[in-house]
């Protein structure tokens, strides 16, 4: 008797007539496919002991979630492959192609990851099917997103339609309220500006951007709308919606398909409404090489035999904006390898850096309460954002005579600043001489758009000034300089930078390093800035303004760029 007749006697009644009904005729056939699955793992089992294979039915299998997630489902269905054992020292895995190439890297791979024994065993088609119905078991975690998400598709949308902030505003005339601020966001993004600026007046709302240091406006919306624009923002930023009086500060965040941009937001009362300014802080930006930086001949090749010493501190100085931070980072990168532990204080983290420990401040977490027990954790290099007061300056200076390489930031006007802000604060002569190994002034000056950049004519003045500066430079460094034929460049305006006439920005730095002189003048008192630069004139240390002039005579920036920035 054949399979399928033997099917049909079990839908027989006791009298021997055949059930025609619908629900018999289901039953023949969830019977007839019971037995083919278990022909076909009864073959399946026999040809696995035929090639020296392991097999295993799932069917009814209790297969645990932690086992499941060791291979996510979308790579187990590309793999044909999934875990179904995992007890900690022991990974089973069973796959419609355990011979396969991809089959034996997986299980290379999850030995290695978890140090386990990997087992590879062959199933059929039913229990590879079995094995993917129970992803559906496993508890689904819902994305929580603190902020705005903005799809890789939208800023591709964004930036087709906003070749100018005149783009924007067309776009924004006709837009829901929610998508404007996801529209303004993403044009930030896309702008790559640092700053938003919303700011309401008499009678409008004014949205500024600040690119490459500098605010633009951007757009313009309605003020009949700004009680629903401020209450999208203040909901993003996780701040009080109902409160108009008094500052407030909240964080959010983008996130696309690569990166996240964080940004941090400042509500102010105005008379007119509130002023709100986001911070874009790129978390994935990994900031400059340390060669990248534009620091150029003698001052570079000093400032990297400092940065290479084992110990001492190393300060850049400069306003909020001037690219200190900056770097700071592209120094660690330098000094980042596995043989050397770094660690950072920062307010806040705005590049992550691999290989290197970083920690946040927080309101309960200040710089020098970081500082103190970074020291404990036994570094070689310790970062701090910046240098605010006298027990962060004397923790950071101890540190630096103990053996370790300190970089921080302090707020001066330029590197002549630094010894007397340390004094202001209070440090101590003696511990402050031997510590300080190189102070660095710096300012970031807008680059020329490469698009439209052109030769100009310096009037009479303005040329007489720039001969003066630059005939002011060493010997050396002046032989250089062609006095006879001396071209700049600035920028026309164009789509690429759109209209600006600048595109990107670079720093203009002054590098100190520190010598007998400056240590006498620190221990005697008299280390004034006025007494620092005339050292620094006599050392030939080049100024932020000739620095900024040499890379505006090689056509990187232009002069009135320098003196807008440097003076």
């Amino acid at each position: 008797m054949s399979n399928h007749q033997s099917i049909k006697d079990l839908f027989s009644n006791d009298s021997g007539q055949s059930l025609n009904s619908d629900s018999a005729a289901a039953e023949f056939k969830a019977k007839e496919k019971q037995l083919k699955i278990k022909e076909i793992e009864r073959l399946t089992k026999q040809a696995a002991a035929a090639a020296g294979l392991s097999y295993i039915d799932l069917a009814g299998l209790p297969i645990s979630p932690e086992a499941l997630v060791l291979i996510d489902e979308m790579q187990a269905k590309t793999l044909k492959t999934l875990c179904f054992y995992y007890d900690g020292k022991n990974i089973s895995l069973a796959s419609l192609e355990p011979q396969g190439q991809a089959a034996k890297a997986l299980a290379e791979q999850l030995s290695a990851k978890y140090f386990s024994e990997v087992n590879v065993y062959l199933i059929t088609e039913n229990s590879f099917e079995y094995g993917l119905a129970m992803y559906k078991t496993i508890p689904k975690i819902r994305e929580t997103i603190r902020g705005v998400k903005v799809t890789e598709e939208e800023l591709n949308k964004y930036g087709e339609k906003f070749s100018s902030f005149k783009d924007l505003q067309a776009e924004i005339n006709q837009a829901q309220i929610t998508e404007i601020v996801t529209m303004i966001m993403a044009a930030a993004v896309k702008a790559n500006s640092s700053d938003i600026h919303i700011e309401t007046e008499e009678n409008l709302i004014k949205v500024r951007f600040r690119i490459d240091g500098v605010l633009h406006d951007a757009a313009s919306l309605d003020k009949s709308s700004w009680d629903k624009i401020i209450s999208r923002m203040k909901l993003l930023a996780k701040v009080k919606i109902n409160v108009t009086d008094k500052p407030q500060d909240g964080r959010l965040s983008i996130y696309m398909k690569d990166d996240r941009v964080d940004i941090r937001a400042s509500f102010l009362p105005t008379n007119f409404g509130e002023s709100v300014v986001m911070r874009l802080l790129r978390s994935s930006a990994v900031g400059l090489e340390f060669s990248d930086l534009g620091i150029r001949g003698r001052a570079f090749e000093q400032l990297k035999r400092e940065v290479e010493r084992p110990n001492g501190m190393i300060i850049t100085t400069g306003p909020t904006g001037s690219g200190k931070t900056t770097t700071l980072y592209a120094m660690l990168k330098k000094l980042n390898n596995p043989e050397t532990k770094i660690i950072t204080i920062e307010d806040p983290i705005e590049y992550q850096l691999s290989g290197v420990n970083q920690s946040q401040t927080s309101k309960n977490y200040t710089f020098a309460q970081g500082l103190r027990s970074i020291v404990r954790q036994d570094p070689d290099i310790v970062m701090v954002g910046e240098i605010r007061d006298l027990e962060t300056a004397e923790i950071a200076i101890q540190a630096a005579l103990t053996g370790h390489l300190v970089l921080s930031t302090i707020h001066t006007n330029d590197a002549a600043g630094t010894v007397s802000r340390f004094l202001s604060m209070g440090t101590k002569p003696y511990l402050l001489a031997p510590a300080l190994n190189a102070m660095i002034g710096q300012r970031l000056v807008r680059k020329v758009c490469e698009q439209c950049k052109k030769e100009i004519k310096l009037d009479d003045e303005t040329m007489k000034r720039v001969r003066g500066l630059l005939e002011e430079l060493r010997p050396e460094d002046r032989e250089k300089i062609d006095f006879n034929n001396l071209k700049f460049l600035a920028g026309g305006g164009c789509d690429a930078c759109q209209g600006i006439g600048y595109k990107g920005r670079i720093g203009i730095y002054e590098v100190m390093t520190m010598n007998q002189e400056i240590e006498k003048l620190i221990l005697a008192g008299q280390a004034s800035e006025y007494s620092l630069r005339d050292n620094a004139k006599k050392n030939g240390v080049i100024t932020m303004v000739q620095d900024g002039l040499l890379k505006a005579l090689d056509g990187i920036t232009s002069v009135a760029e320098v003196f807008r920035v440097a003076e």
